[in-house]
């Protein structure tokens, strides 16, 4: 008896062992299926010119109304786009959007896949507005959606309405919230494959005030990147041209007190118009700022109490006209690559200390790598005839921003993948089903 106990609990612990392994194998073999979602690029509005960047001419495209699966490549690295709001199989470079109004404005978006919850801090309602709120639907179901929107006045009742599958509509800022004049916007869907796009646009009479592009931040916080702010100066040393205006709301329920530095190539600094401000819940609040740099371009990082959506105003002026530009606060930089053929974007990088590797990609397929580091604010221009850039490496704690000029205006966009790789799990056949 005291030879065979060992003998029995040595073969209980070997049957145990061969019992997890036997279920931890079953366990990990698992197979999934990665992809990119294919991203949307909004609806043009009317009298507006429109063009897409895309990473090469194989790229594989279909246009929104389009029921049938079949897609076709687009033959060129910037296309100009009808009246539909196309759906594009980009894979993990991010298409840039590019619209005008020839002699008034122009701005830039990137084309995302569905969202869940999308901020536009931006436009107005008044008797000078001219924007709309672009909604599509990509999914092959009918979608319902929620829009709150916020002004100086408070939140106003949330508007919900139901959109066809492979449909887009345009919905006039004025009748969001008409008559005010400060607003901030938030769509969520209840179901639907949903992207909102929002052009806040301008007028008296027949004057054109300038207009711009409001690109979306997906969720309230309570420190912000704004890492790409316009700043127009008369001469060195003079103050700047430009006026700014920060846009800002709490949409909780509680009062907050909010600061907004400014980051520049030479320091930092607080202006005292942005110093421990403080704004009331649920409506929405401005503060007009004109800091005296030299610098034609600064950060903001914004940091509140309670969390916050934001976005900075900038009047300019193009060619004669004067035109504005939305900047919007952006998501922690990662790996990624967007397209930006038949565009020179300016970028500029925002952080304590920055390091970073870019590969730019040519038209003629040759590529170049660059390496850039510094402290609070690093700007670095896109050679001519780039078609991708790509951000192979990058520290924690950066954020960055782009600076578009054309012709017809000035325009910003967020440095942020449009799509992001999905991993979902592919069931196992299993013949014991069939045959128990």
């Amino acid at each position: 008896m005291i030879i065979k106990r060992p003998l029995i609990y040595i073969s209980f612990l070997a049957l145990s062992v061969l019992s997890v392994s036997f279920v931890s194998g079953n366990t990990e073999n698992r197979n999934y299926s990665e992809s990119f979602p294919s991203v949307v690029c909004p609806q043009k509005l009317s009298g507006l010119n429109s063009q897409v960047s895309i990473a090469s001419a194989k790229v594989q495209f279909q246009s929104l109304e389009n029921r049938s699966s079949k897609t076709v490549p687009f033959k060129s690295s910037r296309y100009t786009l009808a009246n539909n709001s196309v759906v594009i199989n980009a894979k993990s470079i991010t298409p840039v959007v590019w619209q005008s109004r020839t002699g008034s404005w122009s701005g830039g978006a990137i084309c995302t896949g569905p969202a869940t919850s999308q901020w536009f801090v931006g436009g107005s309602a008044n008797v000078t507005s001219r924007g709309h709120l672009l909604v599509a639907n990509s999914g092959l179901s009918d979608a319902i959606i929620d829009i709150a929107t916020y002004s100086e006045n408070g939140n106003q009742p949330i508007k919900s309405f139901t959109l066809k599958s492979r449909s887009s509509t345009q919905i006039a800022l004025d009748a969001l919230a008409p008559g005010d004049r400060l607003l901030a916007i938030h769509v969520t869907p209840r179901s639907g494959r949903i992207n909102s796009f929002l052009i806040d646009e301008q007028g008296a009479g027949l004057k054109s005030l300038g207009g711009d592009f409001v690109n979306a931040f997906s969720a309230p916080a309570q420190e912000i990147f704004i890492p790409a702010v316009p700043n127009q100066i008369i001469s060195k040393g003079q103050k700047s041209s430009s006026s700014h205006t920060l846009r800002i709301l709490a949409p909780g329920t509680v009062d907050t007190t909010f600061s907004a530095e400014i980051l520049t190539t030479d320091g930092r600094f607080i202006p005292v118009e942005l110093s421990s401000r403080t704004i009331s819940a649920g409506a929405v609040s401005e503060f007009t700022f004109a800091p005296e740099i030299a610098a034609k371009i600064f950060s903001v990082h914004i940091t509140s109490q309670e969390p916050v959506v934001a976005s900075i105003s900038t009047s300019v002026a193009s060619n004669g006209h004067k035109d504005f530009v939305w900047s919007t606060g952006v998501p922690e930089l990662t790996t990624m690559s967007m397209a930006i053929s038949g565009l020179t974007p300016l970028f500029t990088f925002t952080g304590d200390s920055i390091s970073l590797r870019i590969t730019v990609t040519f038209a003629n397929g040759k590529k170049v790598s660059k390496q850039l580091k510094g402290e609070d604010l690093v700007a670095w221009r896109a050679p001519n005839n780039s078609t991708v850039i790509s951000i192979d490496s990058t520290n924690k704690k950066t954020y960055a921003g782009a600076i578009i000029t054309s012709i017809d205006g000035y325009g910003f966009i967020p440095v942020a993948p449009g799509s992001v790789l999905t991993r979902v799990e592919v069931p196992n056949s299993n013949i014991r089903v069939l045959n128990p």
